[in-house]
């Protein structure tokens, strides 16, 4: 530790665990001291190279644990594999890993340096390691040791930190919120605009949509999936009913006895458990029937094993004295009558190859041995035994195009001033919600025209659900500007950390403009 600090030592050890702290600065410690960026001591290959510098993969995995572990502590559980793949935790990591060496880098050309009296007052002031509010050396050094850290280690990864958020905030210094900054954010705040728009949507436009047969012909090929018939399948089958083998059967009071206490749940009342004696003869029945069904189970899975080879189900029945029955073709979502509701059946039965034996297959009704008399694959018919289906499906999809291009269109004629039939939304002022008078919520409108003056159209048509809106500001009502040197300052300081974010986002977006950076892109793809 630093000299200063070795000088605080205490008597008591105060045992606290600091993994979160730990793991915030070791990846800084590899980055910044290269004491990964060459590979050595590390595994081979490498996550990314910055202008020649190498991330390597340890470097990378203990990035990548360390913004899990972040979000499974704000989660409070583990993370689901569709939430890490929908956050792109991978890529973040990996991200930040990047940006943190440029800003490194150009910290040096920057001439940005960190002393050791910055090191020692900020971990002098780190809680975690005081007593009565007193740095504590003795303290310092247990925690370290308990989590196998070195005080150098430590020391490199806090200047590490410091280096990068000393950077940092030199390039957010430079940003400055001007008075046009402010006027421009007081009257998106306080002016009233009132639109005029003209919106489309393929409901809107159906009934203009015309398709030749080539077209339709092109859309049936593209999208084959949405006309396919069915796979379907006719089952040869016999039906074993285990009822009919029970009244052949006894239970033995031991046997009686077993099933009641595996079954212990079903004899529940709301006075608790009922006795065996008052539900004996239940207990009796089911347990027979259990009996029965497994017996008869055993029996059609030994006869089917002997004889599936043969594919005769002819024989199969004979030999069990049933009598086959059949079904024509059918598909999964409508199946035939006689198998109306068994579905594990009719899944296996499509399962099946032509002229294949399947099951036992268990089921509410009796025990199946099943044969796929035949099969016909799924085929997408020629356009003349479907072409209203696809004509409907095609003009849906060409109305979306048309609705755009319509829209498109007319935000040309806005902006031109062209005279052509709109609709106004009345006068509104600006919400972060969005939130547009007979259009309702649509913040990338309200964020675009309140940049824009009086008569002034948006460029492009936006999207607000599956409609397109081309607007113009009709008429833009001012707020007095006396009210805004009164506020200036106030608004200024408010502007001003995001505006020292965006100058700091756009400087390291500069950064990475201007390196070249090679990403090991298998490392950080969806899987």
């Amino acid at each position: 530790m630093l000299d200063i600090m070795r000088k605080q030592k205490e008597s008591i050890i105060i045992k606290i665990v600091f993994v979160v702290i730990v793991l915030s600065f070791i990846g800084t410690i590899f980055l910044v001291w290269g004491k990964g960026s060459d590979g050595i001591g590390g595994k081979s290959g490498y996550a990314a190279k910055v202008d020649g510098t190498k991330i390597t993969l340890e470097e990378y995995d203990r990035a990548y644990q360390r913004i899990r572990s972040m979000y499974q502590q704000i989660y409070g559980q583990s993370i689901p594999a569709e939430m890490e793949k929908m956050l792109g935790l991978k890529k973040v990591a990996l991200d930040n890993l990047i940006d943190s060496l440029l800003v490194i880098k150009e910290a040096k050309s920057m001439g940005v340096k960190v002393s050791k009296d910055e090191i020692t007052a900020t971990i002098a002031a780190m809680q975690m390691f005081q007593k009565d509010g007193v740095f504590s050396f003795e303290l310092y050094n247990q925690l370290l040791q308990s989590n196998r850290m070195t005080a150098k280690d430590f020391e490199d990864a806090q200047k590490g930190e410091l280096l990068l958020k000393k950077t940092r905030q030199v390039i957010k210094d430079k940003a400055v919120v001007s008075d046009e900054d402010a006027l421009a954010q007081y009257k998106k705040e306080n002016d009233k605009l009132d639109l005029e728009y003209v919106s489309y949507a393929p409901a809107d436009v159906l009934g203009e949509v015309k398709l030749t047969e080539a077209e339709l012909s092109d859309y049936l090929q593209k999208n084959q999936n949405d006309f396919k018939t069915p796979e379907k399948v006719a089952l040869s089958y016999i039906l074993l009913d285990p009822a009919s083998q029970a009244a052949k059967l006894t239970v033995s009071e031991e046997e009686i006895q077993t099933f009641y206490q595996k079954n212990i749940d079903r004899w529940q009342s709301k006075d608790g458990i009922l006795p065996l004696k008052d539900v004996k003869d239940k207990v009796k029945a089911d347990a027979l029937r259990q009996k029965a069904a497994k017996q008869v189970f055993e029996l059609a899975a030994d006869t089917l094993y002997k004889n599936i080879k043969s594919g005769d189900l002819n024989l199969i029945a004979g030999q069990l004295g049933l009598k086959i029955q059949e079904t024509a073709l059918f598909a999964a979502n409508a199946p035939a009558a006689a198998l109306a509701g068994e579905a594990a059946v009719i899944k296996k039965g499509l399962e099946l190859k032509q002229g294949e034996l399947g099951g036992p297959v268990e089921t509410a009704k009796g025990i199946y041995i099943i044969r796929a008399k035949e099969r016909k694959a799924a085929t997408v018919p020629p356009l003349a035994e479907i072409k209203p289906a696809v004509e409907e499906k095609a003009k849906a999809a060409k109305s979306v195009d048309l609705a755009k291009q319509k829209a498109e269109e007319a935000a040309k004629q806005l902006s031109t001033k062209a005279d052509i039939k709109t609709r106004t939304t009345g006068s509104f002022g600006f919400s972060a919600a969005g939130e547009i008078p007979t259009i309702g919520a649509a913040p990338e409108i309200v964020e675009a025209v309140f940049k824009l003056t009086t008569a002034q159209a948006a460029a492009s048509p936006f999207k607000v659900g599956n409609r397109w809106y081309s607007v113009r500001v009709k008429s833009r009502t001012e707020a007095p500007k006396t009210e805004f040197e009164k506020t200036k300052e106030e608004l200024k300081k408010k502007m001003l950390p995001k505006k020292q974010e965006d100058a700091l986002a756009s400087w390291t977006k500069e950064l990475r403009a201007k390196a070249k950076i090679e990403i090991n892109q298998a490392l950080v793809a969806d899987k």
